[in-house]
């Protein structure tokens, strides 16, 4: 009894310092330390030492890792980077960044949370699970430990920017740039790229449909998804027997030993890569013209294809980002003094909407009306007219980059707000009248006071003397007064 005791009190003394060793391993990371689990108990803090990435938990290959990533000196976002290129491919919040300091914290307790004491959670996904950890396609998982080994979370249900290989895009879903203006969605029979020019006003600048060429679309038998295939194309599924649709990369049906990915631009376009000697290699563009990207040239822009970009407005010259400050909202309750409508009219012949297939549009039977009825609407930005069917385009949203078209036959008509013009003008107006008013008054002054002291030295004959000395009428009196000035000796030669 006695040695199964001290046996028994072997074991334990063996087992605890294993079992804290265990726990430290997944409860706490020192910096630069990284794991391919974690468990319940897990926390980490940014380290002030890291430079662009903190990892915290890589897949078992090392072609991912989860962890900090920096948004310039003071930011950071909880991010998936693909290791070898740095590049980020999942965001846990793309729209609210957390602060890259002490008090921002990542820990697991089941569910996997962002959080600091000042603005409380950041970001969570709520479950109940037992470890994290990163799959060799990717994909982070939080998992339960029962025995089933069920998934309660994955990233590649959230994605943001981002798809990659085999990982399914839903009609739940939706890809949204890194600058947050452009998104893609899956409708029920297509994909499309939409811009919100306007807040709570999405316009679909790009649509592919599905061809139905290997599978057809049954009512019924479920919504349909995307998925990038390792056959080197975007497919639209809704069952695993056959997709309805393949839209072909460069490197179709050929092998590859990277990984594939498409991403959703910041200019809007959406764009696949594959990875290969050491850079991703572009293999895919959905919209290969840079006059039919949403906003090419910045607002009030025109795109010539081909030929770069310019302004609208024939006298101002074009410089990155548009030539009109870029506005939002409409012109409903925007008035000026003496409650005068706040806009110019902006005219141009020879112009076309890049995406003029996918907006609505009236059959009208003049330009003056095609006009008159956005002059009437508040929340309209401008139309496009064509002459010869009679087409009227309304632009709902503030006006971006518009497309040089050979003749003049398309016509538009764009309102341009006259506030920050308006301002800027009166502030120079203002500006010029005081310098002028002042050098006046400094001329006035110089001259007055130069008439002054001619007159001064024609009224008294030493007082050249006095002033080329650099003495007034006073201190000469007082040198006068003082003793060291009685004993100098005055004689004459």
């Amino acid at each position: 009894m006695g040695r199964a005791t001290g046996s028994t009190a072997r074991y334990l003394g063996f087992l605890f310092p294993m079992a804290f060793l265990l726990y430290v391993n997944h409860a706490w990371l020192p910096v630069g330390a990284t794991t391919q689990e974690l468990l319940r108990g897990f926390t980490a803090t940014p380290d002030p030492t890291a430079s662009s990435f903190q990892p915290l938990l890589h897949n078992p290959n090392g072609t991912f890792s989860l962890g900090f990533l920096r948004n310039g000196s003071s930011q950071l976002a909880l991010a998936i980077v693909h290791v070898p290129s740095s590049e980020p491919v999942w965001l846990a919040n793309p729209t609210r960044w957390a602060r890259w300091s002490k008090p921002t914290e990542l820990f697991f307790n089941g569910s996997l949370v962002l959080s600091d004491p000042h603005t409380g959670v950041l970001w969570s996904t709520r479950t109940d699970g037992d470890r994290l950890l990163i799959l060799d396609n990717g994909n982070l998982q939080i998992q339960k430990l029962d025995g089933s080994g069920s998934v309660l979370w994955q990233s590649f249900d959230s994605p943001s920017d981002t798809l990659l290989e085999n990982q399914n895009f839903t009609v739940q879903m939706y890809l949204v740039s890194s600058n947050g203006l452009y998104s893609m969605r899956l409708g029920d029979d297509f994909i499309g790229l939409y811009a919100e020019f306007k807040a709570g006003l999405d316009q679909v600048y790009w649509r592919h449909r599905a061809m139905e060429e290997r599978g057809h679309i049954v009512d019924g038998n479920g919504s349909i998804y995307a998925r990038i295939s390792p056959n080197g194309f975007l497919g639209m599924y809704q069952t695993e027997t056959a997709p309805i649709d393949v839209q072909a990369f460069k490197t179709f049906q050929r092998p590859i030993s990277g990984i594939r990915r498409v991403r959703l631009e910041s200019d809007g376009n959406l764009r696949g890569y594959y990875w290969y000697d050491s850079k991703w290699v572009s293999d895919f563009e959905a919209i290969d013209e840079e006059c039919e990207l949403p906003n090419a040239c910045g607002s009030y822009g025109l795109c010539l294809p081909g030929g770069g970009c310019r302004c609208l407005d024939n006298r101002r010259e074009y410089s990155s980002g548009g030539c009109f400050p870029q506005e939002s909202g409409d012109f409903c309750n925007v008035r000026g003094e003496n409650d005068a409508i706040n806009y110019w009219v902006l005219r141009r012949a020879g112009v076309e909407l890049p995406f003029k297939e996918l907006m609505g549009f009236e059959q009208m039977g003049s330009l003056e009306e095609c006009e008159s009825s956005c002059k009437s609407n508040c929340s309209c930005w401008g139309t496009v007219f064509h002459n010869v069917s009679g087409f009227c385009y309304a632009v709902d949203y503030p006006i971006s980059t518009l497309v040089s078209f050979g003749d003049g036959s398309k016509i538009g008509y764009f309102k341009v707000r006259k506030i920050k013009e308006e301002k800027k003008r009166g502030v120079g107006v203002a500006g010029g009248v005081a310098l002028l008013v002042g050098a006046v008054l400094i001329f006035v002054g110089v001259a007055g006071f130069g008439t002054y002291r001619m007159w001064r030295r024609k009224k008294t004959g030493h007082g050249i003397f006095m002033e080329e000395q650099g003495l007034s009428h006073d201190s000469y009196r007082e040198l006068l007064r003082s003793s060291s000035f009685g004993a100098v000796e005055l004689c004459k030669r």
